[in-house]
């Protein structure tokens, strides 16, 4: 949304819908927070208590909830309870009134190196009957690997999950450990559920309709190929192909209206915003607004060259992770923008979206690689730190 103002501002849940308050969140003494960010003044039980204004007057106070190592996702559960993923392939449940941290069984094991290991969480739109979770990973032997989505059956009160069913493999596996990007989002109505594919850092095959490396990819909850894809009438692989051209999409998320956002990471420079539309060819690795490693040119994006350019795009790099679109009441003014993590760039940053036209709106340091981003049930942002002794933080209004 175009600015009315500065003053406050946060974020959103993958498919920008609004959700239930959650029960109050266990508080924890602000400890260990990135360099400048503002802290929530504590009562004498650990509890914030309302500020009018952040001291260095940024939207939000920032609180320090819990550590988790090498954090990669999370989702909210309807009780307000909290999902996160480890890359190491442990997946987390928080309950959010003790504190307590519980390692769910029945997690797929990951094939953990470089880039690769478990990755996102989302909940099945008809959680509410089928208690469905869906998780990605990667999978492999012999040298070669790829991404996998799979789903299976959440029991929270034992935190554990039933046989897990594989949907769907990246094909093909390939050699290297990165780019496998693996990151879901079920359009507004439910009915079709969208996954990122990396390039595997292969570059060419981006570009290739028989492949799914680098590439948006529409499938129904059962991961088999949507029905009205483009290129379904090729069979095969192509069939379950949306978009392509793309590097390394480390976020999708839908927003009001339906329109499906991505963002990837560039080579050297050329970090991007997209709106994803049904066949497009998003350019990589025939153009980008970023150079190769060591300096070899790339053409950029330019009107009539045949590749859908970036809405916004960064130089230099900032690593985008993970997006969402917020559509919460605590930042009102904020409502329909997106916001993202940077890694290298080690902040949070807000896209400001009008209709299908975007923008960079605020770039908020935060003293860390923010790996993830969630809107909370009570319409406050959660972000998680990268790395060993990694930080889950809640953003609530000053």
């Amino acid at each position: 949304m175009r600015r009315r103002s500065l003053v406050l501002g946060t974020v959103a849940l993958a498919a920008c819908s609004t959700t239930s308050t959650p029960p109050p969140v266990a508080s924890s003494p602000p400890t260990g927070l990135p360099a400048g960010a503002p802290t929530a003044p504590a009562s004498a039980t650990g509890a914030p208590t309302a500020a009018r204004t952040a001291p260095d007057g940024r939207p939000f106070v920032v609180r320090e909830v819990d550590r988790v190592d090498e954090p990669w996702a999370m989702a909210f559960l309807p009780d307000g309870n909290l999902l996160i993923t480890r890359r190491t392939g442990e997946l987390m449940l928080r309950d959010q009134r003790s504190g307590a941290l519980r390692q769910v069984q029945g997690t797929p094991t990951p094939v953990v190196a470089g880039q690769g290991g478990l990755g996102d969480v989302v909940l099945s739109p008809s959680y509410a009957t089928d208690a469905a979770v869906y998780l990605t990973w990667v999978e492999g032997q012999g040298g070669v690997t790829g991404a996998v989505l799979g789903r299976a059956r959440l029991d929270p009160a034992a935190a554990r999950l039933g046989t897990v069913e594989v949907l769907w493999r990246q094909s093909p596996k390939v050699t290297g450990s990165g780019h496998f990007s693996h990151r879901v989002a079920f359009s507004p109505d439910g009915q079709y559920l969208f996954l990122t594919s990396g390039d595997r850092q292969k570059f060419d095959p981006a570009q290739d309709l028989t492949v799914t490396l680098g590439k948006v990819l529409r499938l129904t909850p059962d991961g088999r190929p949507a029905p009205g894809n483009p290129y379904a009438e090729r069979g095969g692989v192509a069939a379950e192909i949306w978009s392509y051209g793309h590097r390394n999409p480390l976020g999708l998320a839908f927003d009001a209206a339906g329109n499906l956002w991505q963002n990837e990471m560039g080579p050297q420079g050329g970090d991007e915003v997209n709106l994803i539309t049904a066949g497009r060819n998003y350019g990589w690795p025939r153009a980008s607004n970023g150079s190769h490693y060591g300096g070899a040119d790339i053409p950029d994006h330019r009107p009539g060259d045949g590749y859908e350019a970036p809405k916004v795009w960064w130089n230099p790099s900032i690593s985008p992770s993970g997006l969402i679109c917020y559509s919460g009441d605590v930042f009102p003014q904020f409502q329909g923008d997106l916001f993202l993590g940077a890694l290298s760039g080690q902040a949070l940053i807000r896209i400001d979206v009008t209709g299908t036209e975007a923008a960079k709106g605020d770039l908020w340091p935060m003293g860390a690689r923010i790996r993830e981003v969630a809107q909370g049930p009570d319409g406050t942002l959660w972000l998680l730190t990268d790395g060993d002794g990694g930080r889950l933080l809640q953003l609530v209004a000053p």
